[in-house]
């Protein structure tokens, strides 16, 4: 059975730092795509960062670059979304994807459940 699980989420101060954690079981996740994607209050789902499976470079919105890191660690089958300078705004649920098709595309294989994560004093 394949499985996405976020972890690492919870509550940190503006300014400071967080990472997120997506584990893989039943795949390995460095044949894929992975994405973050983030779901705000408001609802809609946006994008957050993609690693490309080929050369592990890192893809990011622009209001996150600078501030998050995406890498993987594949000895633990895992993807890290390293979160510094937080804001406020980056309040919402965080949910990765794994994908075949290119960073750049709209299709997703698999999907973790999600992991709240909040910025507030």
């Amino acid at each position: 059975q394949v499985q996405l699980v976020e972890s690492g989420g919870g509550l940190a101060q503006p300014g400071g730092s967080l990472n997120v954690s997506c584990a893989g079981s039943g795949l390995s996740l460095s044949a894929y795509h992975i994405h973050w994607f983030r779901q705000g209050p408001g609802g809609g789902r946006n994008f957050i960062a993609c690693i490309n499976s080929a050369d592990d470079s890192g893809h990011y919105k622009d209001s996150v670059k600078g501030r998050f890191t995406i890498a993987r660690n594949n000895a633990r089958n895992t993807v890290y979304l390293h979160m510094t300078n937080l804001r406020p705004e980056d309040t919402a649920v965080y949910r990765c994807a794994a994908a075949s098709a290119p960073c750049w595309a709209s299709a997703f294989d698999y999907w973790g459940p999600g992991i709240q994560v909040t910025v507030s004093s």
